[in-house]
């Protein structure tokens, strides 16, 4: 093999490509990315037998070929690199990389041993990359991190029609955005649940454009994303018994705030450095007031309080409800709008924090329900 690529190019593919590869494999090869010159071009592969990353580099090839070499070595060297062309070498068993002055001399393993890549199921929908990148932020947060219950460490996508919409819930919070996308077959209804990991890390390589989405129900289990040049596989989690989530958002909301984000969140962050790990804070909102009252810690602990002006709120007289800190920063963080419209029920039952416009209306399409903390004043 060898070939000069260009050094940009080269670094995204096999930084997209080490995505995929294990640092402490059962399996030597399985820490390795495979890179394949033919015609104007490189690819780089990853892949631990669950998830596979591919991407690409244009350059020219002068002599075809295969090698395998560690993907985080190379992800490492390749990114510091100058500016410069950098030329690939396959000698022996070693691959040669040169970069301006720089020179690289790495070992390479035996390409018969690496695993080969599954191939992309059938399309079945396109969508807006960036986007789907978007709703894919803004829902994966509220996945759960727990391995022990696997289902909720996921982001189910249900395709209907022209509808794709993409839910999460670690059973404290839950996320729910609806993005337009153009179905392959205008009566497509499939239901696939990924995990959020993988999930968030492939949408971080998608680019502008658009992104194919690939799925088989008959097939291994397997969906795909493909973005230009950069291609993704994952297996799927079990998903049979997800729950009912959409049932939790409230149909009514007799309570509701239109609060400014940035500032919220600062002040979140500022009063919730007294309280411990498993205590709220406290918002407190008064019915035809501009101000909320933020508070957080005990009368025999460390205590702090914050006002803070607001557009609106309107409702129960006073209402005081209890949200961990971190959630709460999460889903205002998510929102990506400069207000946020928050629904109460009372101060017992799920609130939901939409984008609010500028009229003060929750924006349609995203929704980030979270409990609140029960707490006796």
């Amino acid at each position: 093999m060898k070939l000069t690529a260009e050094r940009d190019a080269l670094v995204e593919a096999v930084a997209t490509a080490a995505k995929a590869a294990q640092q402490r494999p059962s399996v030597p090869i399985l820490a390795g990315v495979k890179l394949v010159a033919a015609d104007d071009g490189v690819t780089v592969s990853g892949y631990d037998h669950e998830v596979s990353h591919q991407g690409w580099a244009r350059g020219t090839v002068t002599d075809p070929g295969t090698v395998v070499v560690a993907a985080r070595l190379l992800a490492e060297i390749t990114k510091s690199l100058p500016n410069k062309p950098v030329n690939l070498a396959s000698v022996g068993t070693h691959l040669e990389l040169v970069c301006g002055s720089a020179r690289f001399t790495l070992p390479t393993m035996p390409v018969e041993d690496y695993p080969t890549l599954p191939g992309l199921p059938a399309t079945i929908a396109t969508v807006d990359a960036g986007l789907l990148a978007q709703a894919v932020a803004q829902v994966g947060v509220a996945a759960g991190r727990d391995d022990t219950l696997p289902m909720m460490t996921g982001v189910r996508l249900e395709f209907r029609g022209t509808t794709l919409s993409l839910l999460s819930t670690d059973r404290y919070r839950l996320a729910h955005r609806d993005i337009t996308i153009d179905p392959a077959d205008p009566n497509l209804t499939a239901d696939v649940l990924i995990p959020a990991k993988t999930l968030a890390e492939t949408a971080k390589t998608w680019g502008g454009g658009t992104v194919d989405v690939s799925y088989d129900p008959n097939g291994y289990g397997l969906v795909g994303f493909a973005s230009g040049h950069r291609k993704t596989t994952t297996r799927l989690l079990d998903g049979a018994n997800y729950p009912p989530v959409r049932t939790l958002f409230p149909a009514e909301f007799p309570s509701a705030a239109v609060v400014p984000v940035a500032s919220l969140i600062e002040v979140v962050k500022r009063v919730a450095l007294v309280a411990e790990r498993t205590t709220p804070v406290l918002l407190t909102f008064a019915d035809g007031s501009d101000t909320l009252t933020v508070e957080a810690g005990g009368v025999e602990e460390a205590r702090a309080s914050e006002a803070l002006g607001i557009s609106s709120y309107a409702g129960q007289d006073t209402l005081t409800v209890g949200f961990n800190p971190q959630y709460l920063i999460d889903g205002l963080h998510s929102l990506g709008t400069q207000h946020a419209h928050i629904g109460f029920v009372d101060a017992f039952k799920p609130a939901v924090i939409s984008g609010a416009d500028d009229d003060g209306q929750p924006v349609d399409g995203h929704r980030y329900l979270i409990m609140p903390i029960r707490v006796n004043r």
